[in-house]
């Protein structure tokens, strides 16, 4: 029994040494197979195929009056009509009731200064002017008087009823009384005048707008000297800046060569870079007669047909001048594409979008032409990128180097 055991414990040489040799070639077997499915699968990917160069595109939107655009420009939006407002009188800003982007109507107080001392100075005028008035009428009263008694002794005198010289002192005192109503009625003028002056002198105190506006700039604040001509070194010569945005235009230079394509009344587009989604229509409203030597350019003006309140002084535009005013459905922009991106294939057009460093042939609808763009309804959105003049053998998947224009 134990000999039978030990027999069965012993290993078969041929076992020992044959089995890792299997093993071997079945690993190997195995690997060769894998590598050959990985370098299938990279050659259908086009791992090993080289990149086509293209050039492409990308779709973009294109507004349709730039299909008859003369001529670009630009420049600033600037207000025609505006003010620094400030007071002709001398004195300290005590009360401010506006502040940046009020909106204020022609003749509206804004702002004040002190004005005791020329309140004080009107009562006085005031007082003057009645007293003025009280002597006038005293006057008044002896004229009358005086006429009464010289009537008289003109009449007394003719008859021999009473002396040359009694006569004589009747008239004196009628011309003396006439005299001093005259001088009263003078004096009164002057109080009058006076009192008026007194008024003009407080109503310089109140500030008041010149026209209807916009505050662009608050310039003083309450406790400050405010001074026609600023001439102290604290004050302040104006309290607000303001504009009538009603006046808004935008100023552009054209240069000398590209002047004769403007003419007055010229329909045009204005974009502002701070909107950029936005187009405005104006019209050639000016052309400044005179150029400016060191840019050899000439200041057009163009208005806003519309007025629209997002619109401020000093916002950057562009111009577009046109050869007809843009149509209502030409107000939109529309999608376009290059024409050399389409191709036919079939009854139906197609272009290649690029996907990565891939393309994918995309059916496409297209519109009517564009300037030398070409409008698409559907199939492609605007910033993807197209293939240009699209090889015959360019095929969806196909890897590409792109040179973008």
């Amino acid at each position: 029994m134990p000999n039978e055991d030990l027999s069965k414990l012993k290993i078969e040489k041929s076992a020992a040494v044959s089995s890792p040799r299997k093993r071997k070639k079945l690993y190997r077997a195995v690997a060769a197979v894998l590598v050959l499915l990985l370098l299938g699968v990279l050659y259908l990917k086009g791992v090993f195929t080289p990149a086509l160069q293209v050039e492409v595109a990308s779709v973009s939107e294109m507004y349709p009056s730039q299909a008859f655009t003369l001529l670009n420009a630009s420049g600033y939006v600037v207000a025609q009509r505006k003010a620094a407002v400030a007071s002709k009188a001398t004195g300290r800003l005590v009360e401010l009731s506006v502040e940046e982007g009020s909106r204020v109507k022609k003749g509206e107080v804004i702002a004040r200064l002190e004005s005791g001392d020329v309140a004080a100075a009107k009562d006085q005028a005031a007082a003057n002017l009645n007293v003025s008035k009280y002597s006038l009428d005293q006057a008044r009263a002896e004229l009358r008087d005086a006429t009464l008694e010289y009537r008289r002794s003109k009449e007394l005198v003719a008859k021999g009823y009473i002396a040359q010289t009694d006569f004589d002192s009747a008239e004196a005192r009628y011309k003396k009384a006439a005299a001093g109503v005259a001088a009263g009625e003078a004096a009164a003028k002057a109080s009058k005048a006076a009192l008026q002056a007194a008024d003009v002198a407080i109503e310089y105190t109140l500030i008041r707008a010149p026209f209807d506006a916009v505050v662009l700039t608050k310039d003083a604040d309450i406790g400050d000297m405010v001074t026609p001509f600023g001439a102290a070194a604290n004050a302040k010569a104006a309290v607000v800046t303001i504009a009538d945005m009603s006046s808004l235009q935008v100023e552009v230079d054209v240069s000398e060569s590209n002047i004769e394509k403007v003419k007055v009344g010229e329909p045009c587009e204005i974009q502002l870079d701070a909107l950029p989604e936005s187009r405005f229509r104006g019209k050639v409203h000016m052309i400044v007669p005179t150029a400016d030597r060191t840019k050899a350019t000439v200041l057009v003006k163009v208005a806003f047909v519309d007025k629209d309140r997002r619109v401020l002084p000093e916002m950057s535009a562009k111009v577009a001048f046109l050869e007809r005013p843009v149509a209502a459905e030409e107000e939109k922009p529309r999608t376009v594409v290059n024409p050399s991106a389409v191709i036919a294939k079939g009854d139906k057009k197609v272009v290649f979008v690029v996907r990565d460093d891939r393309v994918a042939e995309t059916g496409v609808e297209l519109g009517p032409p564009l300037g030398d763009m070409v409008e698409v309804l559907g199939g492609v959105k605007v910033g993807e990128k197209v293939v240009l003049k699209p090889s015959p053998k360019l095929k969806t998947g196909a890897k590409i180097k792109t040179a973008v224009q």
